[in-house]
C-alpha cells in the first residue's frame, strides 16, 4: 500500500505548492523530501504547468510589481528570474527523492521549451518570458533539460496520472491540441474515456476547477487543477489488487 499525494497545476504560485507539500508532510521547512517521501512511502506527483501565472494579478504579485506589463522587457526579467529561482528550488527538491517525486510535462511548460506557441489568456495576456523573440529570456540550459525529462504521463499498474486526459492525442501539444476544444470538455462530455482506455482510475490537470477538485466516483477520474482553491488529491494505492484504488478524497489545506 502507497499514499499518492497529487498536486494541481502551479501556474509560478509557488509559495501555494510549498505550503500544500509542508501540509501533506512532503516538504519540511527547508523544502526538502520528508522521511516518508524518502522512503517511497509517500509519492508526489505534480500533475503540470509549473510555468506562467494566471492573470495580470499574478504576474504583479510574482514580481512584486503594482502592475505588471508583458509587453516591458524588465517586467519580463522579473517574471522570468523569479520562476528561475523557484524552479531551482523545486529542481532540488525532486533530484533528492527521484523515486518519489513526480512531475508531468503540462503544455505551459512544452511552451517554454518550444517557443513556437505564445500561449495566453482570455484577458489578453500573453506569456513571453521565457521567449526571446518576445522580449523574454532563455530559460537556462540545465533546467530546460529537467524540463525535457518531464514525462507525459504516470502509470501505476491501472492507475493514470497525465496533465489532461487518458486520449494520447491530448499528451502532445501542437496545432490540433490548441484548436480543440476538447481537452478542457472531455471529462464532462465524455467522461467513459478513462474505462475506455482500460484504467481503473484517472488523475488529471489542466482544466481549473473553481469549486475544488472534481471527483467523479461514477467514472473513476478526479480533475486537480484545484492548487488556487486550496486543495490536494490523495489517493491510497495497493498495485497488487486487482482494483488498486483503495481511497481517494480531496485534502483541504
Amino acid at each position: 500500500m502507497r499514499k499518492f499525494l497529487a498536486f494541481g497545476d502551479v501556474h509560478a504560485d509557488f509559495d501555494l505548492l510549498w505550503t500544500a507539500l509542508r501540509a501533506a508532510s512532503c516538504a519540511d521547512g527547508a523544502g526538502m523530501p520528508t522521511p516518508p517521501v524518502q522512503a517511497g512511502l509517500f509519492q508526489v506527483v505534480l500533475i503540470g504547468d509549473l510555468v506562467h501565472p494566471k492573470n495580470d494579478r499574478d504576474y504583479a504579485r510574482l514580481t512584486g510589481l503594482p502592475r505588471f506589463d508583458h509587453k516591458n522587457p524588465d517586467h519580463l526579467f522579473l517574471a522570468a528570474r523569479e520562476q528561475i529561482r523557484h524552479l531551482e528550488k523545486l529542481k532540488a527538491y525532486q533530484e533528492a527523492a527521484p523515486h518519489a517525486v513526480h512531475i508531468i510535462l503540462g503544455n505551459h511548460d512544452d511552451a517554454v521549451l518550444n517557443t513556437s506557441y505564445v500561449l495566453g489568456t482570455s484577458g489578453g495576456m500573453v506569456h513571453v518570458e521565457f521567449d526571446p523573440d518576445h522580449g523574454g529570456l532563455i530559460l537556462p540550459d540545465h533546467l530546460a533539460t529537467w524540463m525535457r525529462s518531464f514525462p507525459r504521463e504516470i502509470r501505476v499498474g491501472t492507475v493514470q496520472f497525465a496533465h489532461v486526459s487518458p486520449l494520447p492525442a491530448h499528451a502532445h501539444y501542437d496545432d490540433l491540441f490548441y484548436a480543440d476544444h476538447s481537452p478542457k470538455r472531455w471529462f464532462r462530455d465524455s467522461p467513459e474515456y478513462v474505462r475506455m482506455a482500460g484504467l481503473d482510475y484517472g488523475v488529471y490537470g489542466h482544466t481549473q476547477i473553481d469549486g475544488g477538485i472534481h471527483l467523479d466516483e461514477d467514472h473513476n477520474l478526479a480533475m486537480i487543477d484545484a492548487l488556487h482553491a486550496r486543495e490536494y488529491l490523495e489517493l491510497l494505492l495497493d498495485p497488487g489488487q486487482e482494483h488498486p484504488v483503495q481511497n481517494v478524497r480531496a485534502v483541504p489545506f
